[in-house]
């Protein structure tokens, strides 16, 4: 199983970036593809959540802090999940990272938590500058 992350860069604030998350030796299907961004100074086992996309059925959970200005969605044919960041501000600045995890999942479970998903990517850096 492998995930790679892409898309990472600097802009300036109230820019927008699109990272990518491509997926390869599994099967797409029944799964839950999360975004994870690291605390300064702190690696992976850091990570914020951000955001959750399930390949079963679409289903979607976004955490508070980017709700409204980040969008997940994914394309089941290029295995591949995109986070869409619109409005980014310093804050924003991490480094980010994919993560899968094998399952069924709709709105009412679907995963949030770092310790529930499986495989991760090396992350992509982002930088927010003022």
């Amino acid at each position: 199983v492998q995930l790679v992350e892409s898309g990472g860069g600097r802009v300036q604030t109230g820019g927008s970036l699109r990272l990518s998350c491509e997926a390869s030796g599994f099967t797409f299907d029944n799964y839950a593809i999360g975004w994870f961004r690291q605390a300064p100074g702190q690696g992976r086992e850091g990570a914020s959540w951000i955001a959750t996309f399930s390949t079963t059925n679409n289903e979607t959970s976004y955490a508070d802090s980017v709700k409204g200005r980040f969008t997940i969605s994914g394309d089941n044919a290029k295995y591949t999940v995109y986070l869409q960041m619109n409005g980014l501000k310093p804050e924003d600045t991490s480094v980010y990272f994919c993560a899968a995890v094998s399952g069924t999942y709709f709105h009412f479970n679907i995963p949030t938590r770092r310790g529930l998903f499986d495989f991760w990517g090396q992350g992509t850096p982002v930088t927010v500058s003022s």
